[in-house]
């Protein structure tokens, strides 16, 4: 049903996720609506903001390493879609409050539909998991307001990426992170690890 929803985009998707993580129809998903000149908004939390998230100053855990792989998946989806994002064509946002985390999950399309569901849209979530969701149709855009304003709540804690240069890069991740990341590399395990989580 996600998917189709895409498909029902005329303007503009706005998309909510904890992780970037994104299965890969989803991403060919996006790059036509990108090469077929429609708008897209994704609000995606700060590696700070991740559920896993261990500062540098305490000690490593296996899953720590989760956000900076997020984050190097956004890294490298920014850099693919450069010129979208320097035309403001797509709009990456990080989303950071404090020492909150970032767990909204939603699909906005054209101010007619609203997706509101429990589904992390990654690879395990969509193979594995049985999300409800609810979906809501407003072609009187009745709810227009009420979206609106819940979507400046949001974007009030964003900072809009300009450019994928200002993520971070793996040599400047701590040095757990950065061991952890490259042995997975070299074993291919990574391409394993986005599939499961």
């Amino acid at each position: 049903m996600i998917e189709d929803l895409f498909l029902q985009v005329q303007e503009k998707l706005v998309i909510c996720t904890p992780y970037f993580n994104f299965p890969r129809t989803l991403q060919h998903k996006i790059a036509t609506l990108l090469e077929n000149g429609k708008r897209v908004e994704i609000i995606v939390g700060d590696k700070v903001a991740n559920d896993f998230y261990i500062p540098p100053e305490q000690p490593f855990k296996m899953a720590g390493a989760l956000p900076y792989l997020y984050e190097s998946n956004l890294r490298r989806f920014c850099e693919k879609f450069e010129t979208q994002i320097e035309s403001g064509q797509l709009v990456v946002r990080l989303w950071r409050d404090g020492d909150n985390t970032y767990h909204l999950k939603g699909v906005w399309v054209d101010d007619r539909y609203i997706l509101l569901t429990g589904n992390n849209l990654n690879p395990r979530a969509w193979r594995l998991d049985a999300e409800n969701g609810l979906l809501i149709y407003d072609p009187q855009q009745q709810l227009l307001a009420q979206v609106e304003k819940e979507q400046n709540q949001i974007r009030q804690h964003t900072k809009v990426l300009k450019h994928y240069s200002e993520l971070e890069e793996l040599n400047q991740y701590p040095e757990p992170v950065q061991k952890l990341l490259k042995k997975f590399a070299r074993i291919k395990a990574d391409k394993l690890v986005k599939m499961i989580l």
